[in-house]
C-alpha cells in the first residue's frame, strides 16, 4: 500500500487534532480502542459480521426476518462492545455491564433466529416470553441509538412509541384508536414492519456490501489519489486549494458516506493549504463542509439513505443515481463559482507550480485505482444487483490494488478493511434499527397519511407552503439526526403529503433526502461546518453561514426539481436535459457570483439583485422564466463590463 506524503508543520498539527475532532462531533467515531485478548475478540466478531455478509451475498440472502434477525444482532453487540454506556468509563478496557447488555442484546435477536418456524407458525399471537424479549430489543435499541447516535432520535423513537399508547386520548385529528402494549411489541420487533423492517433490511444487504467497498478503497490510498488528481486539475487556478478540496472532498465523500468524516479526512490536508493561501479561516472551513457535505449527493454510490429512497419509492437503485446526476453537478458547480469568485475579488493565486503534481504521472502510478469504481458503474447501468455490483467492486478494488507495488493491499490490509467495513457499518444499524420503530408506529397508527393531510391543510394546499414546511422539517431533524434516519422519518411523515399534492414519488422523496443532508451545514447547529471551525480554528457560526451560503444552489434546486422533475431525468429528452443542465449552470453562476458581491468587478445593490434574481429564473426549467432571468443576467453582465472600462479610463 502506498505511503503518505509527507506534510508541513501545520498539516501535521491539524491531523494531530483530527481524531479529536472527528470523535467530538461524529459519535460512531467514538469507539473504544481495546488492546489484546479484548481487541482480538472484538475484531473476530467484526470479521465474522462482514463475513457473513458476504457469505449471504455471494450465495443469496436468507429469509427477511432472519437475515435482518442476524444482522442486527452482530450489530447492537459490537455497538455495547464498543461504545461505553457512560462517557467517563475507559476506552481501552470493557466494562462488565457493557459485555452483559452485548450478550443480551444477541441472544434477543437470535431468539427470532433459533425460533423462526414457532413464531411464524403462532402468525401474530404473542406470549409472555416473547413480549418480554420484545421489549427489551425495543429497549436495547433505543439505548444502542443513544450511543452511536445521540439522543434526539431516541427521543424522537420514543415519542412515536408514547403517541402509539396515548392514541384515543389526544385531541384533534392526530387521534386513533390506539395500541396496546403486546400489539405494540408484536409490531416493532416480530414483524417487518418494524426495527427488522425495510430500512434494517436495506442496510443488511446493500448498505453494508458499499460501506464494504468503500472501505477497501481508501484501503488502497484512493483518497490521497483524489487530492492529488484534484490538484493537477483545479492547483493552479484562482484559489486553487479551495477548488481542490471542492473536488477531493467531493469523490471522497460518495465513498464516506459522513459529511463530518469526510471534513475531518480530507480537510486536514485541503483547510491549511486554503488558509497558506490567503483564505479567512471561516471561508476555508465553510469550502470543505460544503463539499464534504455534498459527497452523499454525488453519484454512484451516494449516502446509505439513498438505497432506502431505492427501496421506498421502489425504484431500481441506477434509476434513483440516474435522478441525482444534473442535481449534484448543479450543486457543485455552485461551490466550485463561489470559490471562484471569493478567489477573484481577494486577488488570490494558484498554488506554485513546483507544487503541483503532474496529472500525466498520478494516473500512470495510481489510475488503475479508479478501476474498481468504473466497474460499480457498469454493472449497475448493466441491471446488476447492487449486492452483485458491490461485490464486484470489493473483489476489483483488491485486485486492481495488487497491480502495483505502490498501492498493493497486504494481508493485514485486507483483514483491516473487513474490521472497518463492519466498524462503519455500526452507525447505519443502529440509525435503521431506531427507524424502524418510528415506521412501526407510523404503519399501526396511520400518521403518515394524518401528518400529510394536516401539512396540506395547513399549507391551504398550497404546494409551495407545503414544500417550505417540509424543509423545515427535515432541517429541524438535522440538528441531531443522521442523514438515514432523518430520511425515513421526513420520507414517512412529510412526503405523503407530497405525494397528495401530485408531485412525483422520486422528486418528493429526494426533496426530503437533499434537505436532510443539507442540514448539515445549515445553522445553528450545522455539524460538518463546526467539525472543519475545529480543523480550521475559525469561529464555528460564521464557518456555518460562509457554508450556507457556499451551499445555496442545494437550497433552491429540490424546489425546482419538483415544479419540473425534468430535472430529475422524469419524462425528458436529450434536448430538453441540455437546454436543463446549460441554462441551469450559467443560473448557478449569477446567483453564485451575486452572492459573493463579484463577477468580473465588485458588485452594486442593483448588479447583485440581477444577478441573483436572473440566476434563480434561470434554473428554473421554463422557457418563459428562462429568457426572462437571461435578460436579466444580461443587463448585469453589461453593467459589469461599463464599470471595468470606466475604471480603465481612470
Amino acid at each position: 500500500m502506498s505511503e503518505k506524503k509527507p506534510l508541513d508543520m501545520e498539516s501535521i498539527q491539524e491531523v494531530g487534532n483530527a481524531d479529536e475532532i472527528l470523535r467530538q462531533f461524529d459519535k460512531g467515531s467514538d469507539y473504544r480502542e481495546l488492546k489484546g485478548f479484548a481487541a482480538k475478540i472484538i475484531s473476530a466478531i467484526l470479521i465474522c459480521f462482514t463475513l457473513f455478509q458476504l457469505y449471504t451475498g455471494v450465495f443469496g440472502v436468507l429469509d427477511a426476518m432472519l437475515q435482518r434477525a442476524i444482522h442486527l444482532a452482530f450489530g447492537l453487540s459490537l455497538v455495547y462492545l464498543l461504545y461505553p454506556t457512560r462517557k467517563n468509563w475507559s476506552r481501552e478496557k470493557m466494562h462488565p455491564v457493557d459485555v452483559l447488555l452485548a450478550v443480551t442484546a444477541a441472544s434477543v435477536c437470535m431468539y427470532i433466529v433459533v425460533f423462526y418456524k414457532e413464531l411464524v407458525f403462532r402468525a401474530g399471537r404473542v406470549t409472555t416470553i416473547d413480549m418480554i424479549v420484545g421489549l427489551i430489543a425495543i429497549i436495547l435499541v433505543l439505548e444502542a441509538a443513544r450511543r452511536v447516535i445521540g439522543w434526539p432520535m431516541v427521543v424522537i423513537a420514543v415519542l412515536f412509541i408514547g403517541y402509539a399508547l396515548i392514541g384515543p386520548y389526544i385531541p384533534g385529528k392526530l387521534a386513533h384508536r390506539g395500541v396496546d402494549i403486546e400489539n405494540l411489541v408484536q409490531q416493532l420487533f416480530f414483524t417487518t414492519e418494524g426495527i427488522l423492517g425495510i430500512p434494517i433490511g436495506v442496510s443488511s444487504t446493500f448498505i453494508f456490501m458499499f460501506l464494504l467497498f468503500g472501505a477497501y478503497l481508501e484501503k488502497t490510498g484512493m483518497g490521497e489519489f483524489f487530492i492529488d488528481s484534484a490538484n493537477a486539475i483545479a492547483g493552479f487556478a484562482a484559489g486553487g486549494p479551495a477548488k481542490v478540496a471542492v473536488i477531493s472532498s467531493g469523490c471522497m465523500g460518495t465513498l464516506t458516506g459522513s459529511s463530518v468524516a469526510n471534513v475531518v479526512g480530507t480537510g486536514s490536508f485541503t483547510i491549511p493549504m486554503m488558509k497558506k493561501l490567503g483564505y479567512k479561516s471561516e471561508f476555508a472551513g465553510a469550502v470543505e463542509a460544503t463539499a464534504s457535505t455534498g459527497g452523499q449527493l454525488m453519484p454512484p454510490i451516494m449516502g446509505a439513505a439513498a438505497f432506502l429512497m431505492a427501496e421506498f419509492t421502489n425504484t431500481p437503485y441506477v434509476r434513483v443515481i440516474t435522478a441525482a446526476c444534473i442535481p449534484a453537478l448543479l450543486y457543485y458547480f455552485g461551490v466550485f463559482a463561489g470559490v471562484h469568485f471569493e478567489a477573484k475579488k481577494l486577488g488570490l493565486k494558484g498554488l506554485p507550480k513546483d507544487k503541483i503534481p503532474k496529472f500525466a504521472k498520478i494516473m500512470k502510478e495510481r489510475g488503475h485505482l479508479l478501476l474498481p469504481i468504473i466497474l460499480v458503474i457498469y454493472l449497475l447501468v448493466a441491471g446488476y444487483t447492487p449486492i452483485r455490483a458491490a461485490l464486484g467492486a470489493i473483489a476489483s478494488s483488491i485486485i486492481c490494488s495488487a497491480l502495483k507495488k505502490e498501492t498493493r493491499l497486504s494481508f493485514r490490509d485486507i483483514i483491516d478493511g473487513l474490521e472497518k467495513g463492519a466498524r462503519t457499518a455500526l452507525t447505519v444499524v443502529s440509525a435503521c434499527a431506531c427507524a424502524g420503530i418510528i415506521i412501526g408506529v407510523v404503519t399501526q397508527t396511520g400518521l403518515g397519511l394524518k401528518m400529510g393531510s394536516m401539512l396540506v391543510s395547513i399549507a391551504n394546499g398550497k404546494l409551495l407552503l407545503t414544500l417550505f414546511f417540509t424543509m423545515v422539517t427535515s432541517l429541524i431533524l438535522g440538528i441531531g439526526v443522521p442523514t438515514t434516519a432523518n430520511y425515513v422519518i421526513t420520507s414517512t411523515i412529510a412526503a405523503p403529503a407530497l405525494l397528495m399534492l401530485n408531485v412525483p414519488i422520486l422528486a418528493a422523496h429526494m426533496f426530503a433526502f437533499y434537505f436532510g443532508i443539507i442540514a448539515d451545514v445549515t445553522p445553528p447547529v450545522c455539524l460538518a461546518a463546526v467539525a472543519a471551525a475545529g480543523v480550521a480554528k475559525s469561529e464555528p457560526m460564521r464557518t456555518g453561514m460562509q457554508a450556507a451560503r457556499l451551499a445555496i444552489a442545494a437550497f433552491l434546486i429540490p424546489y425546482i426539481f419538483v415544479y419540473s422533475p425534468q430535472m430529475l431525468l422524469i419524462d425528458v429528452t436529450i434536448m430538453q436535459v441540455v437546454f436543463i443542465v446549460v441554462t441551469s449552470l450559467i443560473g448557478i453562476v449569477g446567483v453564485a457570483a451575486a452572492l459573493t458581491g463579484y463577477f468580473r468587478t465588485n458588485m452594486s445593490v442593483l448588479e447583485r439583485l440581477l444577478f441573483c434574481i436572473g440566476g434563480v429564473f434561470l434554473v428554473m426549467p421554463n422557457i418563459k422564466w428562462t429568457a426572462i432571468g437571461g435578460v436579466l443576467m444580461i443587463a448585469g453582465y453589461f453593467i459589469q463590463v461599463s464599470k471595468m472600462k470606466k475604471d480603465v479610463i481612470a
